[in-house]
């Protein structure tokens, strides 16, 4: 590769996350570019006493200004791409054997800052998040080509991710067609994907190993599953054997296709499914005169809400939220039953998450018994190095008495 390539300079400390793994080099970190970069192209980063450090993309326009690609002097070709997707696809292929459907690549956590590709059966769906990405989009979808031979090629590129890079809205299918909804498997339940205009890619492929480890918990009874989207965890219930789940969802739309993937598996008889916002559903069922008590209804309640802040400003407000869903769902929970909760907000990381919960059993005035910890399935593999690939954490709690 060429040695000549403009050179990003950090400031002297700025280097040590560099070296750990961290793509992310901030404006605040750069000392100064030796020559003019464009935005999107490929630099070299040293640090101040001149180290190479790496190569990346470069943005003058995002506050992520460098993201680094490789720790060596590598040429950045569908070839570059093909050999780092096929080590994605490798570790995806180690840790979800058999799988189907699954992330393989994760931005980060598969040092490729930027992109996250998504595999629902023979159909792969993009999202780019970068422009030194888009830049090389025709590479990338080359290399999936050579990889995978997909029948379609979707791009999902939403303006929110793209905005911070200069980047506006981009979706629409790249290479092949699709008739429809796609048809898949996860974990031998079937489920309609909308690839076009679904929800995030079409499903959480981060929930694929945690559907399963909730069910396994369950011990029949009456199920809740509050934010059930296109009903991952009521179907995995209904078929581990619930005497019935009740999914809640605010959107009509993802109402309805849980109604059908329930249909299609054979489980339309031990489910029910509600279009209602979930707060206001848990305040309608725990609101009680002055000296009533709730009765509780359910043997197995799961929460499994959006991210409720993306910014780190809005934690409180965000830890409020959280507080009042698990407090009214504890009120509703059988002595003996089982709560399976869910925080996909970065900013709020496990043991806050987890303080959350113990105040709102306090006030419920339960005694819960921790039986089990939940992350993101391996298809979104953390490194530690880089915090922001940890989002998802979880926990099952008995009610003690």
């Amino acid at each position: 590769m060429d040695a000549s390539l403009p050179t990003v300079l950090l400031k002297a400390g700025a280097a040590e996350r560099v070296i750990a793994g961290h793509p992310w080099i901030y404006a605040g970190s750069i000392l100064r570019l030796t020559a003019p970069a464009a935005d999107g192209a490929l630099v070299q980063v040293k640090d101040h006493r001149q180290r190479f450090l790496g190569v990346g993309f470069y943005n003058a326009k995002s506050k992520i200004q460098v993201r680094v690609l490789a720790a060596e002097r590598v040429e950045v070709n569908a070839a570059f791409f093909t050999e780092r997707i096929r080590a994605a696809l490798a570790v995806r292929q180690r840790h979800l054997p058999g799988a189907t459907s699954f992330r393989v690549v994760n931005a980060e956590s598969d040092f490729l800052s930027g992109l996250i590709v998504d595999k629902y059966g023979p159909d792969l769906v993009l999202q780019i998040s970068s422009l030194g990405m888009e830049q090389r989009k025709e590479m990338i979808v080359e290399a999936l080509q050579g990889i995978f031979s997909p029948r379609a090629v979707v791009e999902r590129s939403e303006a929110s991710f793209r905005k911070f890079e200069g980047m506006t809205e981009n979706n629409g299918v790249l290479r092949g067609a699709l008739e429809g909804p796609a048809q898949i498997e996860l974990n031998g339940l079937k489920f309609e994907i909308d690839l076009l205009g679904g929800h995030k890619t079409g499903l959480y492929l981060d929930q694929q190993q945690n559907y399963q480890k909730v069910a396994e918990l369950m011990r029949g009874g009456q199920v809740l599953d509050c934010f059930t989207f296109v009903g991952g965890f009521a179907l995995h219930c209904a078929r581990a054997g619930a005497a019935h789940v009740h999914g809640i969802d605010q959107s009509e739309e993802a109402v309805a296709a849980a109604e059908r993937q329930a249909q299609a598996n054979g489980l339309a008889g031990l489910c029910s499914f509600e279009a209602a916002n979930v707060f206001d559903w848990l305040k309608a069922r725990t609101a009680v005169k002055p000296h009533e008590r709730v009765v509780p209804q359910f043997d197995f309640i799961i929460l499994d809400p959006p991210s409720f802040t993306r910014t780190r400003s809005s934690v409180d407000d965000a830890l409020r939220g959280y507080k009042e869903i698990h407090l009214r769902a504890l009120k509703l929970l059988k002595p003996g039953g089982t709560l399976a909760t869910f925080c996909c907000s970065h900013h709020v990381d496990a043991g806050l998450f987890q303080a959350v919960i113990m105040e709102a059993a306090f006030d419920a005035r339960r005694v819960l018994r921790r039986v089990a910890i939940f992350s993101q399935s391996p298809d979104h593999p953390v490194l530690p190095a880089a915090p922001e690939t940890e989002y998802l954490k979880g926990f099952a709690f008995e009610v003690a008495r």
